[in-house]
């Protein structure tokens, strides 16, 4: 069993997140994408199979940061998107749970009780 969580340790989701995991007795590891950085084979991977609107977070302040022209190139590329995500680890949305258990492959992105039950029960 390899789950890898990734984040920023101070967030408040990702705290929801490591109380959900204990409660649930899955062992994992945690990437703090903040001081560990993330790259880009990783991003472009959980883009394929998210998608970007679920993996890049429009909502924070880190994207409303950004100029208009950054912002406008992210929405006509996803490639200059995921750039700016690995660049910008902030506006990656928190937290991303990724690899296998029990046989099975998990990728979760952002928090739901609900999800983390249904992937690991």
């Amino acid at each position: 069993m390899t789950i890898t969580i990734y984040g920023i340790k101070s967030c408040s989701t990702m705290k929801k997140a490591f109380t959900k995991l204990d409660e649930l007795n899955v062992s994992y590891s945690f990437h703090d994408y903040k001081k560990q950085g993330v790259d880009k084979d990783t991003v472009q991977h959980w883009v394929d199979e998210l998608g970007i609107d679920k993996v890049l977070n429009k909502r924070g302040t880190t994207w409303r940061k950004l100029d208009n022209e950054q912002k406008q190139s992210a929405d006509d590329s996803i490639d200059k998107a995921i750039d700016l995500l690995v660049e910008n680890t902030s506006m990656i949305k928190r937290p991303i749970v990724a690899g296998s258990y029990q046989d099975k492959f998990v990728l979760l992105c952002g928090f739901d009780a609900a999800e983390f039950d249904t992937a690991f029960s």
